[in-house]
């Protein structure tokens, strides 16, 4: 496939819009066009063991769920190993792609595979996504009413306003009196221009209402889940559970107050690598992240929230190979999809 119709498609199976504002998503690294992919390297962070294993596999592009690229460079050279990373892929025309946290809000993404690690359960996102886009022009709506003597003057100084769109009038009755009620939708910068016209007239200014649009919730789709399990278990099978899922022989547990390792597991909220942000503050019987700060470790168990902490990229690398299967699909196999081989959670239990 040539890189952008790829990246077009990468792209369509996650929006890069769903992804946090600080994040830095999307193609970081491109060769010079053209450039066809006939190799995609999927690993979680790319290293530079990853980075050679790319080289020796032939791999045409890399998508590495953790941007290699988050600061920015001021320079390329051989110095800092991430530089480095950039060296070696323009080297050998490799282009780096990077989706981060729009694969952790997309429904088929981090978080869902996370899920499966609790047992049957139902989830939902613990702060869901929006749409990109309001769902008509602008981001307010203004209404307010006038007699015919105003409308006409009303409507043609309105019309001098820029970003207005949506300006329609119908008839209404008000306190028994024939009038029309006007209804537009503007931007944040016409609203002002629009109320300070209206303001000029108080008998209309207090007939005004103005509302905020919002933009609407995206199904199924936004950061963290909270997971009702089918049936309660007890925290001690949760934590053997999620042991086997993530393929792990050890986990850092802390147990809520007033709560034991045979205390029932019905609500868990989980959040892939640093859940801290988004976790706090929910009602749950458990967390479940990668990592978290000993004081919010302290507030959940103080609360009675018991926390299972897994190391960072534990809670994301075992995604990679569901992943394969479904870009495959996605990709309508035109392109080899290889999982690393080398990307492996840079802390070990000695």
């Amino acid at each position: 496939m040539d890189l952008r119709e790829l990246v077009s498609a990468l792209n369509d199976f996650a929006p890069l819009s769903l992804a946090e504002s600080w994040d830095n998503v999307g193609l970081l690294v491109e060769p010079s066009p053209p450039h066809t992919v006939n190799t995609l390297l999927l690993t979680n962070d790319l290293t530079e063991e990853v980075m050679e294993e790319a080289v020796q596999k032939k791999a045409d592009l890399i998508l590495s769920y953790h941007p290699p690229i988050f600061a920015p460079l001021k320079r390329v050279t051989w110095k800092s190993w991430k530089e480095r990373l950039v060296v070696r892929a323009l080297e050998h025309r490799i282009g780096i792609y990077s989706p981060h946290t729009a694969y952790d809000a997309v429904p088929q993404g981090v978080n869902n595979w996370l899920t499966k690690g609790l047992g049957a359960c139902t989830s939902v996102p613990l702060h869901p996504s929006t749409a990109p886009s309001y769902p008509a022009e602008g981001t307010h709506r203004v209404e307010f009413c006038t007699d015919t003597e105003r409308l006409e003057v009303v409507l043609s100084k309105i019309k001098d306003i820029q970003e207005i769109s949506c300006l329609t009038t119908f008839p209404a009755r008000v306190e028994g009196e024939e009038q029309t009620r006007v209804t537009l939708n503007c931007s944040q910068k016409a609203l002002l221009e629009v109320v300070a016209l209206l303001s000029q007239n108080s008998l209309l200014y207090h007939k005004t209402e103005i509302l905020l649009l919002q933009k609407p919730l995206l199904p199924h789709t936004g950061m963290g889940r909270l997971c009702t399990l089918s049936e309660p278990v007890s925290l001690s099978n949760i934590i053997e559970r999620i042991k086997s899922h993530l393929k792990l022989p050890h986990i850092r547990i802390a147990v809520g107050m007033g709560k034991t390792l045979e205390s029932p597991v019905k609500k868990a909220a989980l959040c892939a690598g640093s859940g801290s942000s988004v976790l706090k503050g929910t009602e749950a019987d458990l967390y479940l992240t990668g990592e978290m700060s000993h004081h919010d470790v302290l507030d959940a168990v103080a609360n009675g929230i018991s926390v299972i902490l897994c190391e960072h990229s534990n809670t994301e690398r075992g995604f990679l190979s569901e992943l394969r299967e479904v870009l495959a699909t996605h990709l309508q196999n035109k392109i080899s999809i290889i999982v690393s081989e080398k990307d492996r959670d840079p802390l070990q239990v000695a």
